[in-house]
């Protein structure tokens, strides 16, 4: 992991965002996200921007400054005031735009109000606490919106890959234990490919890398302590870097193996049992489908320049893919206790066969 550099307002105007709000404020810290099939350049006109935390690895140099696929531009109001005046001739008109102005970004993520102003694959937000703003709604939204450009699909998922048999893909609802699963796959010799979001074509997952959020309890309580973590968003979250629990860094990509909806409850029997293609797919449709399962339908259908039919055809396609992807691949739910060192390596044994 490298940090992000400081940085002053370029030369040359780009836009008419920064033509009409030059000298009004200054960019002061600047990095390129390296999130695998793109990269992310964010700015900010704080020195010590939040927002830089969600990530875990960032290029440099000029390749990195020449292939960023897109921009996000930060301006707190509170380190350089501008006349909300300037600003709305300048921010967009649309849903998300109206809900930012409002103080919500996406799903349960709420903040401060702020102005959207989109160019291209430039975009500028004004506003407060805007690292509230990177991770759940930007990173989700730009993902989303190149995995429409790319013959993609962009699945909310946990995976690891267990060397010379392929990924698994962990789906579940929030507090159903994928991190704690991924977490002690890993610790047990499998490569780690991402906590949060990957991104699939055919039978090929990419890992995104980023940092892990992980909770207090009994597979992280020691980490945290021991390790004197850093809150994320929440208070009862911390952030992780992979790369100093597993020692090694990321896989980039593999082939898919397994598809797994993980949902622990010790007041349950344990399982591991294959699913059907039918509710498999109903499932992931609303917890992993990046456009259902955070509600980016208006945000795809804005960045199709509010084109109907290219819409229908670009959600059709990738609702194809990830019905291609559920077909041909073995699909699973399970309940284990992955704490437990006999039924973790059980559990692996039978992701392996």
């Amino acid at each position: 992991m490298t940090s992000p550099t400081t940085a002053a307002t370029g030369a040359g105007v780009r836009d008419d965002v920064e033509a009409a709000l030059r000298g009004r404020y200054t960019i002061r810290s600047s990095a390129v996200v390296d999130l695998n099939l793109l990269r992310v350049r964010i700015s900010s006109n704080l020195a010590a921007f939040a927002g830089y935390g969600f990530f875990s690895r960032f290029a440099q140099g000029l390749a990195a400054e020449e292939q960023c696929d897109y921009e996000v531009v930060c301006v707190d109001l509170d380190e350089d005031p501008i006349d909300p005046d300037l600003l709305d001739p300048l921010a967009d008109r649309g849903f998300r735009a109206d809900r930012f102005r409002g103080g919500f970004y996406l799903t349960h993520h709420y903040g401060p109000p702020a102005h959207l102003a989109t160019r291209g694959n430039r975009i500028y937000v004004f506003g407060r606490r805007l690292d509230r703003t990177i991770w759940p709604y930007f990173t989700k939204h730009l993902l989303t919106i190149h995995a429409v450009d790319h013959d993609l699909v962009h699945l909310k998922a946990a995976a690891f890959v267990q060397p010379g048999f392929g990924a698994s893909l962990l789906f579940g609802r929030g507090g159903g234990g994928k991190t704690v699963f991924l977490t002690q796959a890993c610790a047990a010799g499998a490569d780690f490919l991402s906590n949060t979001h990957v991104l699939t074509r055919d039978d090929i997952v990419y890992g995104v890398p980023s940092a892990m959020r992980i909770r207090r309890d009994r597979c992280f309580a020691e980490i945290i302590d021991s390790r004197q973590l850093e809150q994320h968003l929440d208070a009862n979250e911390f952030r992780l870097d992979p790369g100093l629990i597993f020692g090694r860094e990321p896989v980039g990509r593999a082939t898919i193996r397994n598809l797994c909806i993980i949902d622990y409850a010790l007041d349950r029997p344990p399982c591991f049992e294959e699913v059907d293609e039918e509710p498999f797919e109903a499932f992931l449709d609303l917890f992993a489908f990046a456009i259902g399962t955070y509600g980016l339908k208006d945000d795809v259908l804005a960045h199709l320049d509010y084109d109907f039919r290219r819409y229908g055809a670009a959600y059709a396609d990738m609702k194809r893919r990830m019905r291609e992807l559920v077909a041909g691949t073995r699909r699973l739910y399970v309940n284990a206790d992955m704490l437990d060192p006999a039924v973790r390596d059980r559990t692996l044994a039978r992701l392996a066969e």
